[in-house]
């Protein structure tokens, strides 16, 4: 599996990565996880990347409502944290499974909570916090649409 580790070393590059990431035309029927302690910066990067798809208006994390739906320019957009998530009868009965089937970008905080129900990730995101802003992010592909993401946001 490709992997690449990026140096993040203010939010400034953070959203540079989400830039590039957003003009990936890979990134229209992703699923991407994002992986981190709290705080390490998984929804100020939806945010950043949400923001450089066309999203318009508050974007939040969706803690306690488990998904979000935004809508951009020709995209439909699910932003999930599965911070709380502990029953898998909820996948089924919220339409989960639908939604995963269905086009459109797919982001997903905290997946390994939702892990038995979830399919494989095209690309998943390690962030790890450092010294004030900075992060250290490891990327890694793990299907064709991952490895096109990959290549279009580090080159």
């Amino acid at each position: 599996m490709p992997t690449r580790v990026l140096a993040w070393p203010a939010e400034d590059d953070t959203r540079a990565f989400a830039q590039r990431l957003a003009g990936s035309p890979a990134v229209r029927n992703a699923f991407i996880e994002l992986h981190g302690d709290l705080g390490a910066g998984k929804t100020t990067l939806v945010r950043h990347l949400l923001r450089a798809l066309g999203v318009q208006g508050r974007v939040k994390s969706p803690t306690y409502a488990v998904v979000e739906p935004h809508e951009a320019p020709g995209l439909a957009i699910w932003h999930f944290d599965f911070y709380r998530f502990t029953d898998p009868r909820e996948w089924e009965d919220a339409g989960f499974r639908d939604v995963f089937a269905s086009p459109g970008l797919k982001l997903a905080e905290w997946p390994q909570n939702a892990a038995p129900v979830l399919p494989v990730a095209d690309l998943v995101i390690r962030i790890q916090a450092g010294p004030d802003d900075a992060r250290t992010a490891t990327l890694t592909a793990q299907t064709a649409t991952g490895r096109a993401l990959l290549e279009d946001a580090t080159a």
